[in-house]
């Protein structure tokens, strides 16, 4: 909690959280109902950020953009960490062949360019959330499976893992009961910062058009037909795409704050530099 730039984040996203929770509640018109005779207004009383191309309140599609923008984050993140943690945790543990076989796997997937994957996926899929879902899931299980494999590595060969080994545990309760509890740390850390990382890949794939279909708002697609109109209406494009810097930022803080605060080192570094702090007051 004394890390300034975490609390700054976790604020940001709660807010975040807390307006998609409450979006409909609190969309002052409704974000579907079109009015052609006030296409592409500036802000007014009535319309605090203007009309979107026609006529739709722009301000009421932002809020309701942010819950399938987070949804497709959040979910595409936890999909991803399941698979990648389960990876490396079997290749972790088993060593040989298995070890090597899923290594190169990931190594194959990591050669592969993340958005070309994903346009190609959705494409086949066919546009929409859960297209997006599953294509990003796809390729970005890879960074969990190294994280974990490397530190499963390290933790089977711990005093704790022996005798549990030594007392007859089998090989599913050691790694799920003895092994997984210790390699979270580092997975939530990573989680918080793919999260910023998916949103900016489902923003990019729906500013292509591949993303949620009209008339599902989401911050990307209320970017990518901002943009056709970026000289008459700036803010039809500046506020989506501030809100997406602004959620990216944010959730990059959540994971230094939570990296610092994991990571012993980095814990014993600050708390030595505290100390010579007060040693020279």
């Amino acid at each position: 909690m004394k890390n300034r730039i975490f609390i700054v984040g976790l604020i940001i996203i709660l807010g975040f959280l807390a307006i998609a929770a409450i979006a409909p509640q609190i969309v002052p018109c409704d974000p579907e109902a079109q009015d052609l005779y006030h296409v592409l207004e500036g802000p007014s009383r009535q319309h605090l950020l203007g009309t979107d191309d026609v006529g739709r309140d722009l301000l009421s599609r932002v809020i309701m953009g942010t819950r399938p923008t987070l949804f497709i984050g959040v979910t595409a993140t936890f999909l991803s960490s399941v698979i990648g943690v389960l990876m490396g945790l079997i290749a972790g543990y088993k060593g040989g062949f298995i070890d090597m076989f899923i290594m190169r796997l990931t190594d194959t997937f990591m050669c592969m360019p993340v958005l070309i994957v994903v346009l190609a996926l959705v494409a086949v899929l066919g546009p929409g959330i859960k297209s997006v879902i599953m294509a990003i899931t796809f390729i970005n299980w890879t960074s969990f499976a190294r994280i974990v494999r490397g530190e499963v590595l390290f933790a089977r060969e711990l005093p704790y893992v022996e005798a549990a080994r030594a007392m007859g545990a089998s090989g599913l309760r050691i790694i799920f009961f003895h092994l997984l509890p210790n390699v979270t740390a580092p997975v939530i850390v990573t989680a918080s910062i793919a999260i910023s990382g998916n949103i900016m890949l489902e923003s990019a794939v729906s500013f292509l058009g591949l993303g949620a279909q009209p008339p599902t708002s989401t911050w990307g697609n209320e970017l990518r037909i901002g943009y056709s109109y970026l000289e008459i209406a700036p803010l039809f494009s500046l506020v989506p795409g501030a809100l997406i810097t602004l959620s990216v930022l944010a959730f990059n803080f959540i994971g230094d704050g939570l990296r610092d605060t994991f990571d012993p080192r980095l814990s014993n570094t600050l708390l030595n530099k505290n100390v010579k702090k007060s040693e020279v007051k």
